[in-house]
């Protein structure tokens, strides 16, 4: 015959303490999420603030921001306008499977040297262009100006290559500048760390849909961390609540069982009767 424990002794069982592991393991799990959370919300108020720090801000020549044509501060450079000055190269390369207006597309991208003689990626817009279509995409690409252009775009971050994803033709699969510049076969000094989001050109040319200003949206990570904490909780409400009911089942009839049961009645007194008691009683009557 099974012993009866007494008292709060059962805690100290193999099922209740694979209980307590349970909700340790699910509580250290609830707090990397909520933890995770908090990080994404950093990242967007970061974001944020890069907008409205550099995307309004004056225009300033290429050279001086990126005295570095290696250099890329995200902080500091992304979203910043800047303006150069020399002519486009007739080696456009179209980065596939860029999200746009109409889908999935090309983001078309343009080797330009500086007067300086430098080598600058200028990202022209968009185009619908995708899979099979890719290729013959090139023959109705939007024409660059020629001859000396002045340009505006906004810096953005060399992107890093897509792993199991290499260039194909005229292709890449995403907007990497030493990819690119291999694929093109440039030659001369690269700005080998960032590529520009077009703005507007002098004189004037046909380009692909230019990207909208990023959304001030921070998102609902705050929400979700807090969410996850409040599953702790939850969590600790159960089992503590769990670890009463047995105290009693095994307890019956001792004084502290029999306490505890006084008190909850007179808690239930003040409170009043619930619905439930009332239509119990209309149904009895």
């Amino acid at each position: 015959m099974t012993e009866t424990r007494v008292g709060w002794s059962f805690l100290y069982s193999k099922r209740w303490i694979g209980y307590f592991a349970l909700f340790a393991v699910f509580a250290i799990a609830c707090v990397y999420l909520g933890n995770w959370q908090f990080d994404r919300r950093a990242q967007a108020r970061a974001e944020i603030s890069r907008i409205d720090r550099n995307y309004g801000a004056d225009p300033v020549p290429l050279a001086e921001a990126l005295p570095d044509p290696a250099g890329f501060d995200v902080d500091e450079h992304k979203w910043l306008t800047v303006t150069l000055e020399g002519s486009y190269e007739d080696s456009a390369v179209l980065s596939r499977n860029r999200p746009g207006p109409q889908g999935v597309g090309a983001d078309m991208i343009v080797p330009f040297r500086t007067t300086e003689g430098r080598v600058f990626f200028v990202d022209r817009g968009w185009i619908p262009a995708s899979g099979t279509d890719i290729e013959n995409a090139f023959k109705t690409l939007p024409q660059h100006p020629s001859g000396t252009v002045e340009v505006t775009v906004r810096l953005r971050a060399s992107e890093p290559e897509v792993d199991g994803r290499s260039s194909a033709g005229r292709t890449v699969a995403s907007i990497n500048v030493a990819e690119i510049a291999d694929v093109t076969g440039v030659s001369g000094e690269i700005y080998s760390g960032a590529y520009g989001m077009l703005v507007s050109e002098e004189p004037a040319a046909e380009h692909g849909v230019l990207p909208p200003k990023p959304e001030r949206d921070e998102g609902p990570h705050l929400s979700y961390a807090l969410q996850w904490y409040v599953f702790i909780l939850i969590a600790a409400i159960g089992v503590t609540y769990a670890a009463r009911q047995e105290y009693k089942n095994l307890n019956a009839g001792s004084d502290e069982v029999l306490e505890m049961e006084k008190k909850s009645r007179a808690r239930k007194r003040r409170r009043g009767p619930t619905d439930a008691d009332v239509e119990d009683a209309l149904l009895d009557a």
